[in-house]
């Protein structure tokens, strides 16, 4: 599994109802393309948001991030949306889990 953790501040702003339109449908692209395995985002009291996307492998989520729409996507936050956003990505190389039964 490769994992991509992408950090973002909002800037104060923003039109958030075009942010969260576009934010949903790159979500909806990136669950249709092959190698997508899951996301989450999470939100800090401080404003921080951290989200996150796991993918089969380095090559598909790097196919991702070449794709036209998400390219547009990734210049519209530079011009519109964010004040700041750190990108960290990583090979897997082992997870644990648990689930309580019962």
């Amino acid at each position: 599994m490769f994992i991509v953790v992408f950090r973002n501040r909002k800037r104060a702003d923003i039109d958030r109802a075009a942010y969260e339109a576009q934010a949903e449908a790159m979500e909806a692209t990136a669950r249709a393309q092959p190698g997508f395995l899951a996301f989450k985002s999470f939100s800090a009291d401080d404003g921080e948001v951290v989200a996150i996307s796991e993918w089969e492998s380095e090559a598909h989520a790097r196919a991702w991030g070449r794709m036209a729409e998400h390219r547009e996507a990734q210049a519209d936050g530079r011009a519109r949306w964010y004040a700041e956003y750190s990108i960290a990505m990583a090979d897997v190389a082992r997870i644990h889990s648990f689930t309580a039964k019962g």
